[in-house]
């Protein structure tokens, strides 16, 4: 099994319970529960592969991706009740899953041999916008534009870090660890210690006489 497919199987995993987090407390059926859970989980490589234009796209190739998205989603419809704070782990899940899967936006580009530039795009492209799906669809704020948090701004660092190692090393565990390692750094600290980006404030316009 590949670098790739084990990265993709990983983040469709965490950004499928996710999904499935924010289902609960929205109140949907398991149905409801299925669909966003597939729609966060593939969401970003979908978007992915269609810009690469990689053919067939990862879910269609391999339907077991889905399959791993309607058991989290089943999981998580039993079991939701049980966590005291479903935000906060969804938050902290989100963060590993974002962590995951701009590497694996980042080893997909890289196996095309495109440009650096569009390494970096597609591996944003792989870690933000399932998530995006996910909250725009169940009528929330999305967490990619939350006032000042680390978010794109992570998963930018993070692809472009991996465009750093590459320039030092050929190995891909050193590239994509570098690429996981400083995403989840950077999120991690936006959600732990408060690190934010200044954010635009409104000033009154200048009175001229």
């Amino acid at each position: 099994m590949s670098a790739l497919t084990l990265l993709d199987y990983a983040s469709v995993l965490i950004f499928a319970l996710t999904g499935a987090l924010v289902a609960s407390r929205q109140q949907l059926d398991i149905v409801g529960f299925a669909f966003i859970a597939c729609l966060t989980a593939v969401g970003g490589g979908t978007l992915r592969d269609v810009l690469l234009d990689r053919n067939p796209v990862f879910w269609l190739g391999n339907p077991n991706y889905i399959l791993i998205a309607c058991v989290a989603a089943l999981v998580v419809f039993f079991t939701a009740h049980l966590v005291e704070s479903r935000y906060r782990l969804l938050l902290w899940l989100d963060s590993f899953a974002l962590a995951v899967a701009v590497p694996a936006g980042v080893s997909a580009a890289m196996l095309m041999a495109q440009s650096p530039v569009i390494v970096v795009l597609m591996g944003m492209v792989t870690g933000c916008m399932g998530g995006l799906m996910r909250d725009v669809v169940c009528n929330e704020v999305p967490l990619v534009l939350k006032q000042g948090e680390l978010y794109v701004t992570a998963a930018f660092a993070g692809a472009l870090g991996a465009m750093g190692a590459a320039m030092l090393s050929d190995d891909p565990l050193v590239i994509l660890g570098t690429c996981a390692a400083l995403t989840w750094a950077l999120r991690a600290g936006s959600l732990g210690f408060g690190w934010r980006l200044p954010v635009y404030r409104a000033r009154p316009p200048r009175n001229r006489s």
